[in-house]
């Protein structure tokens, strides 16, 4: 991964970050990493415990930063967010999957869009 790549998520998850504490996200650890994969954000909203995938791009040309969120990263995240869980002995708690997008434009402010239940645990048995 390049460096200039590096750099342009490490700025979407701090835009996201900022997003999400502003709309009420209680964060609780950013890029928690395991062998199986690795989770960008994990916060309280509400009620719920909340594993955050943020995609960024700087423009549409591969379309909604959104779409990036296939169904193997969606197994990747599913499966690190039951480490997560079953560390912490929380596998009783309610819990789901946001997807933060983020587009940044040279001379224009970033969109950031929040899904909220973007898919459900996904991983294969």
């Amino acid at each position: 991964m390049t460096k200039a790549r590096v750099e342009k998520g490490r700025q979407g998850e701090a835009l996201a970050a900022q997003y999400l504490t502003r709309h009420g996200y209680q964060i609780i650890q950013k890029n928690f990493r395991v062998s199986c994969g690795e989770i960008d954000i994990i916060a309280h909203d509400k009620d719920a415990l909340v594993f955050v995938e943020v995609k960024t791009r700087t423009g549409a040309g591969f379309g909604p930063p959104a779409e990036a969120v296939t169904c193997r990263k969606r197994q990747q995240i599913s499966r690190t967010a039951l480490v997560y869980l079953s560390q912490r002995r929380l596998l009783d708690v309610s819990a789901r999957f946001d997807v933060v997008s983020v587009v940044l434009r040279e001379g224009a402010e970033p969109q950031i869009e929040l899904i909220k239940n973007a898919f459900e645990l996904a991983y294969e048995g």
